[in-house]
This record gives structure tokens, C-alpha cells and sequence, in this order.
């Protein structure tokens, strides 16, 4: 009965919030997508490299799953600008990050691996600022969906955090093609056993 009352007093705030979001995640889907497309287009343009994709695919379930979890903010009984001001920094961030993996050109580079591993400082950076506003984000729904998450969340977070900071500094292609693995697993993983339904 509270959550129903909630999403019918907030609905229009919530909508006109959502617009917004709503513009930034399209930006970055479409760009993540034509990137995608591009390389089916022309696949001898550029070399690519399995690990840039997989980071793609990454990308891409953490725009989706963002945006149907969102749906949680419409829950939020009081809104001010800062808090509009922080979801829609937070949602800027994958299109940072969907630009980084796919740059408008390659000409000053080998291909995707080239380019990766010249520009990762700049992309784990991202990615890491961003899975810290998520913790914020998951905090500013209320404590008890924090808490309804586990250990293994904030565990989770601060191990992806740390990983973000030695993948900035090596170009261990190893190393990267473990890290990229297991974080796509654990997000797919994550998202199934925790965020499959918005009840």
C-alpha cells in the first residue's frame, strides 16, 4: 500500500526526471550500438580486440539494468535539485564511457587494442567513479534496499574498484582478459539474482 501510494504521488516528478535520464542512456545505447554496428560493416577497418568487446558488452548491460532499476527512484518522496543533479551525473557517466569505447576515429592507432590500452587510464577511471555512484545511488533509495543487497555488493564494489586501479596501470593482456570476464559474469549474475523484477 505505501509503495503503490508513493509511485502515485511522485509520478509526474518522477517523469519529468525520467526525461532527462532517459535522453542520456539513449545516447549512450546508440552510440554503444553503432559502434557494434560499424565493426559488422567493416570488419578489416580496424583490428579488434575480444577484451574492447567484451568491456562493451559490459557497458551495455549496465545501461539496461540501470535503466530498468531506476524505475526504483520513482519510489523517492521528496526530490531536490541535488538529487536530480547526481542521477543524472551518475547516467552521464555510461555515456563517457560508451565514447571512450568507441571514439569517433582510430587514425592515430592500430586498431581497438592499440586505443584500449592507450586511453585505459581514462576508461577504468570511469568505470570506477562510476561504480562508486552507484553505491550512492543504491543508498539514496533507502537503506534498506542497501541492506537487502548483501556484503556481497559492497564487497563486490570495492574489489571491482580496486581491480579498475591496477587494469589503469598495466597493459597485461592477460590480466585484462580475466578482468573483463569476471566482471561481465558477475553483472549478468548480479542483476539476475537481485534486480530481475522491480517488485
Amino acid at each position: 500500500m505505501t509503495q503503490t501510494a508513493a509511485l502515485s504521488g511522485n509520478a509526474d516528478l518522477y517523469l519529468h526526471v525520467r526525461v532527462l535520464i532517459g535522453i542520456i542512456l539513449g545516447l549512450s545505447v546508440t552510440r554503444l550500438v553503432s559502434g557494434i554496428a560499424a565493426i559488422v560493416q567493416h570488419p578489416k577497418r580496424y583490428r579488434i580486440w575480444p577484451v574492447h568487446l567484451g568491456w562493451v558488452a559490459w557497458a551495455l548491460v549496465n545501461v539496461v539494468t540501470f535503466w530498468w532499476w531506476e524505475f526504483r527512484l520513482s519510489l523517492i518522496p521528496h526530490w531536490t535539485f541535488s538529487l536530480y543533479f547526481f542521477v543524472c551525473t551518475y547516467a552521464s557517466m555510461y555515456f563517457f564511457l560508451s565514447a571512450l569505447l568507441f571514439p569517433l576515429d582510430l587514425e592515430e592507432y592500430k586498431g581497438y587494442q592499440d586505443y584500449f590500452l592507450s586511453r585505459r587510464h581514462w576508461f577504468f577511471g570511469f568505470a570506477a567513479l562510476t561504480e562508486a555512484l552507484d553505491v550512492v545511488d543504491t543508498w539514496v533509495k533507502g537503506d534498506a534496499h542497501l541492506q537487502s543487497l548483501g556484503p556481497e555488493y559492497l564487497v563486490s564494489v570495492g574489489i571491482f574498484i580496486t581491480l579498475c586501479g591496477v587494469a589503469s596501470m598495466t597493459r597485461n593482456v592477460k590480466f585484462h582478459i580475466l578482468f573483463v570476464f569476471a566482471a561481465l559474469v558477475h553483472e549478468i549474475s548480479f542483476f539476475a539474482r537481485y534486480y530481475h523484477t522491480l517488485n
